[in-house]
């Protein structure tokens, strides 16, 4: 019961969230998104309770499919609302990650999968986990923020000067944020993959080795396109058509994993 009180109050905030993040960005409420950051913020309180609660098992975590994606929802949202207090030009992402965070709790509300769960996990397991969470989640981000710069590019370019457009960033600085987002991302998930060749005894006998592939194909995605900003000034459609490849590389590496431990190697 609890955990459906948290769920329920959760997505029932992110829904207001939305709702005023949209109408700022419309033009219809400050521009700053004051007050559907503030709401974030209740629900995220809320939100991380729940991921607790589903995440800390008496066995141990559960790192299973819909637990997992519940957490890193409640940290892309986390890392949304601490960066918007000094970077206001992230609070555009709020509308994309406040519906994202409540589509992944109404999926562990309503879709059943087997728990994964690790016991008693070791120190060097943990920091391999969260620090490839928390590359995950800086990467959504980035493939947020290249389909709202694609967005706002294409209507500039064909002078559609909409209110959403309006009242999002400037094109400079949603494209800054962009690879902001990515740097952070490759340092972390290059400390991810150190991490894991150190702790991780064997992958293929864990059935990881398509998440290494994957992992490592992203890495090279996203420090090739920092390297051509830096050195052939890779921008636009460029950056943002690469850091949806990336992007997509990581969401199979993570997810496809998932279904093969939690269903193709099912016993």
């Amino acid at each position: 019961m609890g955990t459906l009180i948290l769920a329920v109050t959760t997505l029932l905030l992110y829904s207001i969230g939305t709702s005023l993040q949209a109408l700022a960005l419309r033009g219809k409420l400050p521009p700053d998104g004051a007050s559907g950051h503030w709401t974030g913020v209740l629900a995220l309180i809320s939100h991380g309770a729940l991921a607790s609660d589903l995440i800390w098992q008496r066995e141990g975590l559960d790192f299973g499919t819909f637990p997992a994606s519940v957490g890193i929802s409640a940290l892309i949202v986390a890392i949304l609302l601490i960066v918007g207090w000094r970077k206001k030009a992230v609070l555009s992402l709020l509308v994309v990650a406040y519906p994202l965070a409540a589509l992944t709790i109404i999926a562990s509300l309503l879709l059943d999968a087997p728990s994964h769960v690790l016991v008693r996990p070791t120190v060097g397991l943990l920091a391999h986990v969260v620090l490839s969470v928390t590359a995950y989640s800086l990467f959504t981000l980035a493939a947020a923020q290249a389909v709202l710069l694609t967005l706002q590019s294409y209507r500039l370019k064909h002078n559609y000067n909409s209110v959403f457009v309006r009242n999002l960033p400037p094109l400079q600085t949603m494209e800054s944020l962009l690879f902001d987002l990515i740097l952070a991302g490759v340092i972390l998930l290059t400390l991810a993959i150190i991490s894991g060749a150190l702790f991780m005894d064997d992958l293929f006998a864990q059935h990881l080795a398509h998440k290494t592939v994957f992992s490592l194909l992203a890495w090279l995605v996203f420090t090739s396109l920092l390297i051509g900003r830096q050195f052939k000034g890779w921008r636009g459609l460029v950056a943002t058509r690469w850091t949806l490849v990336g992007s997509a590389f990581l969401m199979l590496g993570y997810y496809g994993s998932k279904f093969v431990l939690e269903f193709a190697f099912r016993t």
